[in-house]
């Protein structure tokens, strides 16, 4: 049995688990370790766990609840480096982080326990869209946008959610309502995931297409079932900010 030592954080209530690694040793987790780890009835519960790994560059790997690999998460970067802060009791604000899809660099505000950051997103591409979306968009990781309406149940939603992600070979999901030109909501299930609480590469594929459609400028604040985060969009590049919240220490032991 292995016992690992993590930090559970938040960003407007997408909830990671973080292990923060002095050394190379990401390998140690498996899909199924992470699943275990990420079980909200049998385990810690989060939508994912973070890895992040300290040496001359920090690097980051994402499991997503289910044990399957993502490539991106705009909150739970924010998580990563608050993390990665607090196991080295550092006092940066500005942290460059290497993911699957590229370095990303995270500017952090943290008053104890709690913070507000954005992280430089990088480009919102457009792949062909499908029958039956709003649009389709790239953050790193895919997505499909719907417009959502207020008659469908959620078994509805996810009904159609897993037909428009299954055309794309698999993408988080997002309904949106647009409130205003600076203001729009939505709810997401997640690839890996399912319905949660909040997406910031989500909020940013919202934003982006809702702006390719004139339905917002450049500057927007997505309301998430668990808070609101901020896009804003400099052409193709998007800026997401949002909160950070350090939930607790955590022992897990692995059998």
């Amino acid at each position: 049995m292995t016992l690992r030592t993590l930090q559970k954080w938040h960003g407007a209530g997408n909830d990671f688990l973080v292990d923060v690694q002095q050394h190379a040793h990401a390998s140690w987790w498996t899909p199924e370790r992470a699943r275990a780890l990420c079980h909200r009835a049998t385990g810690v519960g989060a939508d994912g766990l973070l890895v992040a790994t300290l040496g001359s560059d920090v690097t980051m790997v994402l499991y997503n609840a289910d044990g399957s690999m993502a490539e991106m998460s705009g909150n739970g970067i924010r998580c990563l480096a608050a993390a990665v802060r607090r196991a080295t009791e550092a006092s940066w604000d500005t942290l460059d982080v290497e993911t699957p899809v590229g370095r990303r660099t995270v500017s952090l505000t943290m008053e104890d326990t709690s913070g507000y950051g954005s992280v430089l997103m990088g480009d919102v591409t457009f792949p062909e869209s499908i029958e039956g979306a709003f649009g389709v968009a790239n953050v790193g990781n895919p997505h499909v946008v719907v417009l959502d309406d207020a008659s469908w149940s959620d078994a509805a939603r996810e009904d159609l959610a897993a037909k428009l992600a299954a055309q794309v070979g698999g993408a988080n999901v997002e309904f949106l309502n647009v409130l205003g030109a600076d203001h729009l909501s939505i709810r997401v299930i997640e690839r890996g995931v399912g319905w949660t609480m909040a997406c910031g590469t989500g909020s940013c594929a919202v934003a982006a297409l809702a702006r390719r459609e004139g339905l917002c400028g450049d500057v927007v604040t997505v309301e998430n079932p668990g808070g609101a985060l901020r896009v804003a969009l400099d052409g193709a590049r998007a800026t997401l900010s949002g909160p950070v919240q350090f939930v607790a220490n955590v022992e897990w032991l692995e059998a």
